[in-house]
């Protein structure tokens, strides 16, 4: 499974990153909007988890893209902030599985991604 991270915040995109790894996910970091978007026009992306809170760019632009470019590719937003806590974000973003707060345990965002990953 082929797993795109975009985490502006290096540190916590690389745990991620190695959890996913550690169960078999070929797992790509981004920490821009421009390389998770050159990201997802060269490779077949199944899961995007993508910060809603980006320090260089918009996750909305990649959420577009990826719905574009890649429309089968499943989105789990996540998010250290109360934005779209009322479920909206599924509203705005066709391509959203999952939204989820940036705190949550790192083998749970792994059983997201494997379930969501594998429904395609």
């Amino acid at each position: 499974m082929n797993v795109l991270i975009v985490e502006s915040e290096a540190d916590l995109g690389a745990l991620w990153k190695a959890h996913l790894c550690r169960h078999g996910a070929h797992v790509m970091l981004a920490t821009t909007q421009s390389d998770a978007i050159a990201q997802l026009a060269q490779q077949d992306i199944d899961v995007v988890i993508l910060d809603l809170v980006l320090k260089d760019g918009s996750a909305f632009a990649v959420a577009d893209y990826a719905s574009y470019r890649r429309p089968d590719t499943r989105v789990i937003f996540v998010t250290n902030t109360s934005f779209f806590s009322d479920g909206s974000i599924f509203t705005h973003c066709v391509n959203a599985c999952a939204y989820l707060q940036t705190h949550t345990a790192p083998e749970d965002l792994v059983a997201m991604v494997e379930h969501y990953g594998n429904a395609r």
